[in-house]
Parts: structure tokens; sequence; C-alpha cells
């Protein structure tokens, strides 16, 4: 539905700078577009390298089997399902970790690493599990205390104070983390 409205205010556009007859400026705003997106691309790939070089040596020296460790109560309180010490639980805190840094896009994989090892120890291979679907609510939903990749963006477009967003963006994340505890809490106490 959404390719059909964007192709269509494209459509509509240039239909307009046809119709004005100013067609040179479907090329302009395509180049300036092109230009905004690939400068956007260049400043959100340095944060994001940054940060998963730093997610990657916390991993590789050993300090997420040592936050998982010290996390292991919360972990096995939402997520009961989990065996202790399975890899499910690293992953999680990754992928939760890179959510409180404001950096969905590095979160991601470790997303789909902790849905991988949930997988595995869901024995209805055609139905999510609780797990799944705590670990889905979280992720969605996840507390972001430091929102950098907003930052950046702000800073990039020239905001005279980008980490103005620190507190809305906490408080706003802290809400809808409720919420989705809460609502995930009801869920799996419900039949449904």
């Amino acid at each position: 539905m959404l390719n059909y409205l964007w192709g269509g205010m494209v459509l509509l556009g240039c239909m307009a700078a046809f119709w004005q007859g100013k067609p040179e400026l479907i090329v302009k705003a395509a180049l300036e577009g092109a230009k905004l997106a690939v400068d956007t691309a260049f400043g959100l790939v340095s944060i994001i390298t940054f940060w998963l070089g730093i997610m990657r040596i916390m991993e590789e020296s050993g300090i997420v089997e040592k936050l998982s460790k010290a996390m292991a109560p919360l972990i096995r309180l939402l997520f009961p399902e989990i065996p202790p010490g399975h890899p499910a639980e690293g992953a999680i805190l990754l992928n939760l970790s890179a959510n409180i840094l404001g950096l969905g896009n590095a979160a991601t994989p470790f997303g789909l690493k902790a849905m991988e090892e949930l997988a595995c120890l869901n024995p209805q291979k055609d139905t999510a599990s609780r797990a799944m679907c705590t670990f889905l609510a979280l992720n969605t939903s996840a507390i972001t205390l430091l929102p950098v990749t907003i930052i950046g963006l702000r800073q990039k477009f020239g905001s005279l104070n980008p980490a103005d967003i620190v507190i809305p963006t906490f408080l706003a994340t802290l809400i809808g983390f409720t919420v989705a505890l809460i609502a995930d809490y009801f869920f799996k106490k419900s039949r449904w």
C-alpha cells in the first residue's frame, strides 16, 4: 500500500513540474535528494560502525557473558523458558543493549540471533513461543537511555542542542516498555 502512496506522490510531483513547464525541477530534486541520502547514510554508518565495534569487543572480551550472568535473574524472570547459560541470553542482552543506546540498526542482527536461538528452544516450529513473544515485545519497545542515532541526525542537520532529545526519548520509551511488559504479562496469563 505504501508503495502505491509513494509512487502516486512521485507521479503527481512529476506531473505538476511538467504542468508548470519546469521539468528540470524533477532532475534537480532527484539529485539533491540523492546527495542528502548519501550524506546522511555516511554520517549514520560511522555512528553505527563505532557502536557495533564496541558491541563486538564486549562480546569477544567476555563482558557480554559477565553481563549475562549479572542480568540472569532479570532474564529468568522475563524468560523462564530459557535454560540458564543458553546462547539466547547473550543475544537478548546484546539486542537490548544496542536498543538502550538507541542503535536500532545495530540491534537488528542481535535480535535475529536471539530469535534464532529462541526458535531452537521452541518445540512448536509453526507457532511463536512465549519467550519469542516476550522478546518481540521488549525489542520493539526497548528503553532508550542514549539515542545516539537521533543525536547524530540532529547534529548533522544543524540542531543547536542535539542532545535535547535524551530525556523525552527516555520517558517515552520507558512508558512504551512498561506498557509492553504489562501487555505481555496479561497475554501470557490469557488463553490467547
